[in-house]
């Protein structure tokens, strides 16, 4: 059995070879054989996998600073990842991570691919931390937002951290008695620094999520959400109001490998494993994992990621459950499967992909 380093190294060396512009259908298909023969390549290379998209994403951060050098306050503005009171001016991002990786042999040997990856996650923390530390500073809080496709990871000035979905916005406001976020729309998942004395708060519709030190997912679809638990323990509750005072508030405990889904009135708890909530989390490594999932739903988790929306037009192909996972942005991909797999139709048009039984 290969250790732990030798799939990393594998990974990486499959991760290298994609991104040096000699990608054949061929490649493709060894990978996937590769990914599906074992749980540990599949864990392997969505690790991998992730420090690389993440490098790309959070390189922007640096789009037009020098390398060595602090920009000026209001440097990073530039930033599509942070939305400011001002209106945020956008420069196209720094390339150097990808022509670095362009550079690399077409064929490295792993031990080099997984230094280029290793380097890449190590050079994108220090910048990611002094642009949140500047917005910080914003009078009021600030606005951390993430345009349709884009995942990004903020470390917040307590020692927390978040990682905003596609198409997310958040407040944060962290003063000495509370640490609130008001998830405007979208979902983030929060890595919470212990802190007693100052609860986490985060605020979606008519809800609230407390929690003190541990790790969890919030979604927002309108007044309802959904809370993804992996670590530690958290409240949900009612918003307080002037009809319901605190006196009368009545949360709901969740524990880790806990999912929930909140609307106005109720709060429904499901209690999974624990890797089955991370798999609901798999956006992360820049996935979408479905398990006997839906078509319909399906495509309104592709829809998330997309300006180019898929439409289903059939009864019988919103009926069809497929399983199996997808990078989200690949939309032509998976549409190409349904095509083969179930004998679906796809009519592409400039608007939108029409799904229909041939």
């Amino acid at each position: 059995m290969e250790s732990h380093r030798q799939l990393e190294d594998l990974a990486a060396a499959f991760l290298a070879k994609r991104d040096s512009g000699d990608w054949a259908d061929e490649d493709q298909a060894g990978l996937t054989r590769w990914i599906e023969a074992s749980t540990a390549n599949r864990v392997a290379f969505l690790r991998l996998e992730a420090v690389w998209e993440e490098a790309r994403r959070l390189k922007a951060l640096g789009a037009g600073v020098q390398p060595g050098t602090v920009p000026p306050p209001g440097g990073w503005q530039h930033s599509p990842f942070f939305d400011s009171r001002a209106a945020a001016v956008t420069s196209p991002p720094s390339r150097a991570f990808l022509e670095a990786a362009r550079a690399a042999p077409e064929s490295p040997a792993p031990g080099r691919a997984w230094r280029i990856l290793a380097a890449a996650a190590a050079s994108i923390v220090l910048a990611v931390g002094i642009a949140a530390t500047y917005f910080m500073h914003a009078r009021g809080g600030v606005r951390y937002s993430t345009p349709i496709g884009e995942v990004a990871s903020v470390p917040l000035q307590d020692g927390s951290n978040m990682t905003l979905n596609t198409s997310s916005r958040v407040r944060v406001d962290l003063s000495r008695e509370e640490r609130r976020i008001n998830l405007e729309r979208g979902e983030a998942f929060f890595v919470v620094a212990k802190d007693p004395k100052r609860p986490f708060v985060v605020e979606a519709g008519t809800k609230r999520v407390v929690a003190v030190g541990t790790q969890f997912s919030v979604r927002r679809d309108r007044n309802d959400i959904r809370v993804v638990v992996t670590e530690g323990t958290v409240r949900v509750e009612a918003l307080r109001s002037a009809a319901l005072p605190e006196a009368e508030l009545s949360g709901t405990a969740l524990t880790a490998g806990t999912i929930a889904h909140a609307s106005d009135g109720d709060v429904l708890v499901q209690k999974t494993s624990l890797p089955q909530a991370e798999e609901v989390l798999s956006w992360r490594l820049g996935y979408l994992t479905f398990r006997d999932t839906n078509l319909t739903d399906a495509v309104e988790e592709f829809n998330r990621y997309n300006t180019h929306r898929i439409a289903i037009a059939d009864p019988q192909v919103a009926s069809i459950r497929i399983s199996g996972t997808f990078r989200p942005t690949n939309y032509e991909a998976f549409v190409r499967l349904l095509e083969e797999g179930f004998s679906i139709h796809a009519r592409n048009t400039e608007e939108e992909i029409t799904l229909t039984k041939d």
